[in-house]
């Protein structure tokens, strides 16, 4: 019985395996069918966002820069000026002294809203009775209409009746005329505007507070640290990126503050608390001037911008 030898083996050589069809080549820079089709889907279904943000906003947005170098008043045809409008926002005294009311506006209810806030968080974030009730109460003047909450601090800064100077009277001190004394209506209106951020700043410090590691907190324990070391050494820098995005959105919101001006002092007395806002307010509806309220629009969103590329570049770094 003689064995089978391989096919090749007579003559030394190996047969080569069978060779597979070369692929088709690619060319560089060419996309997948698949791939095609799942950008196709995917721009679709984002189209509706894009139409809208695109008519009600990036056009109106457009509408503000060239109407900004005109003289409009509604009744006539824009008129081209160039840039006197802005010439002329820079010249006025009133928008000038409104600027600096949303500035110190800002410097006040920002940083203090969002100290309170915090501390609020972590005290609302501990196992306590009721604690979904007290975060909708502190939650709750976020959702209430401004005009309403106006209209409660109206009736609280009444210098006859009010609540604020009826307390302060039980102590001895004399109340005031709170919305009609220069002195302290920006006081009063930023108090307003302290009270009604506290809210939301709280609710993404909430959430922020339940991202932090609790091991973090049990090696502190560990080591013999007190609530208030935990606090600055462990809460407050795992908070800096939340800080960051509260600080930014409470920046925009500041700045554009009108609700509570309207109803608490229209903007007096004496023009001590009209916002930068405000202005662009009198300016289109109450003198029908569009295109100097188009260029202090434009002001307003160049100084937004400035102030938000300044607080990114301050804190880079820190919502790594």
């Amino acid at each position: 019985m003689t064995l089978t030898e391989p096919a090749g083996a007579r003559t030394g050589t190996d047969t080569p395996p069978p060779k597979r069809p070369a692929a088709p080549a690619r060319r560089r820079g060419s996309v997948p069918q698949g791939t095609k089709k799942l950008r196709r889907t995917g721009w679709l279904m984002v189209a509706p966002s894009i139409l809208h943000i695109g008519l009600w906003t990036a056009l109106p947005v457009l509408a503000t820069f060239v109407l900004s170098l005109t003289d409009y008043n509604v009744f006539d045809a824009p008129k081209f000026i160039g840039l006197e409008n802005y010439v002329e926002v820079f010249n006025d005294p009133t928008f000038r002294k409104a600027t600096w009311n949303t500035v110190v506006y800002t410097f006040w209810t920002v940083p203090v809203s969002m100290a309170i806030a915090v501390v609020i968080a972590v005290m609302l974030n501990q196992k306590i009775r009721f604690q979904n009730w007290y975060r909708a109460a502190f939650f709750l003047p976020q959702v209430t209409a401004t005009v309403a909450i106006a209209m409660v601090w109206l009736w609280i800064f009444n210098p006859q009746q009010g609540l604020l100077n009826g307390a302060l009277s039980v102590v001895g001190i004399p109340g005031r005329s709170w919305l009609a004394d220069p002195d302290w209506a920006l006081w009063a209106v930023i108090l307003v505007g302290v009270w009604q951020g506290i809210g939301m700043k709280m609710l993404i410090y909430i959430a922020a507070l339940q991202n932090i590691d609790e091991s973090l907190y049990e090696a502190a324990s560990i080591d013999g640290a007190s609530s208030v070391r935990k606090f600055f050494s462990i809460t407050l820098p795992m908070l800096k990126p939340a800080t960051f995005f509260v600080f930014v959105i409470s920046v925009i919101g500041a700045f554009q503050v009108f609700d509570q001006v309207y109803v608490l002092t229209d903007g007096g007395p004496a023009n001590s608390t009209t916002m930068m806002t405000y202005e662009v307010y009198r300016s289109a509806f109450q003198n029908f001037r569009m295109g100097m309220a188009s260029a202090q629009s434009v002001f307003l969103f160049a100084f937004l911008l400035v102030m938000t590329l300044a607080s990114r570049r301050l804190t880079r770094g820190d919502d790594e």
